[in-house]
């Protein structure tokens, strides 16, 4: 037995060894799938328009509509460092003035990466000028459609829901009918960006799938307008969150109370806007929380 000693010493230290590459390769892979940094999401404070920066675990930066005027322009150095002059991508959910009037100027200043649109015309001085702007930066476009996905790093995607049609022949009166609606995801935290949808297109997407919908943040449509957010459309998200784009005495007014009901009848706390400034939430993958000020 004196001589199997050394033997069995080395094949234990090889079954010690194999165990422990072994464990070393699950916690890889457990690692690999579970989010990694954070998610910061910012909808800013541009008055009567949406405009909302997205900021991935990886440091890919994305707006989502401009606002009107040079709001946007004022907004993103609060929110990004201030030598930093390039964005990954600009996102237009429709051509209406108060979703794409600041890109004009972030255009003009910043380096994009990318251009997405949901493709509708729009014969506006503002729409002209932008449309110039793209071409003379030589950005990038491409065209939104349900079923696209936009790899944002570190686990991070926004999926775009609507449209799922052609919506370059809609009527520019009716712009809001074909605006993009996408949904951020992050491990197992989710935020829905809803444009100006109206209370059709809400049924639209439910008819699509209501299990697609549910997330933990709601950027209320159309700055709360009463056209939107009906009950159903609230129940399906369910979100602990909803946040609202709305410049502060709008002629419009919004937000509007019945939305606010529907809103406080699901038990959603509202943040919004005219009343707070620019909202930052955050999200880890696992829980998202508000940044107070």
């Amino acid at each position: 037995m004196h001589y199997f000693k050394p033997h069995l010493r080395h094949l234990l230290s090889l079954f010690l060894g194999a165990l422990t590459l072994f464990c070393i390769g699950v916690w890889a892979l457990v690692f690999a799938a579970a989010p990694r940094g954070v998610l910061t999401v910012a909808v800013l404070d541009v008055g009567q328009g949406d405009a909302i920066y997205i900021e991935s675990p990886t440091g890919v930066q994305v707006v989502v509509d401009g606002g009107p005027g040079s709001a946007l322009l004022q907004q993103l150095p609060k929110v990004m460092p201030f030598f930093d002059r390039s964005l990954d991508a600009l996102i237009e959910t429709h051509p209406d003035l108060d979703h794409i009037g600041g890109f004009v100027d972030v255009v003009g200043r910043y380096s994009v990466g990318a251009f997405v649109e949901p493709g509708i015309p729009k014969d506006t001085e503002a729409a002209t000028v932008l449309e110039q702007e793209i071409t003379d930066n030589n950005i990038p476009r491409y065209i939104a459609r349900r079923g696209m996905t936009l790899d944002l790093g570190g686990g991070a995607t926004l999926e775009v829901l609507y449209p799922d049609r052609d919506v370059s022949r809609l009527n520019q009166n009716i712009a809001n009918e074909g605006c993009v609606v996408a949904r951020l995801v992050y491990g197992d935290v989710s935020m829905l960006l809803t444009c100006d949808m109206s209370a059709e297109m809400e049924k639209h997407l439910l008819d699509l799938g209501a299990g697609e919908l549910k997330s933990d943040v709601l950027k209320v449509a159309h700055h709360g307008s009463k056209y939107s957010s009906s009950d159903a459309f609230v129940a399906a998200v369910a979100p602990a969150f909803a946040a609202i784009s709305v410049g502060a005495r709008n002629t419009y007014g919004h937000p509007a109370q019945p939305t606010l009901d529907t809103l406080a009848a699901h038990g959603v706390q509202v943040l919004r806007t005219d009343q707070e400034g620019t909202i930052v939430l955050k999200s880890d993958g696992k829980s998202v929380w508000r940044v107070q000020k």
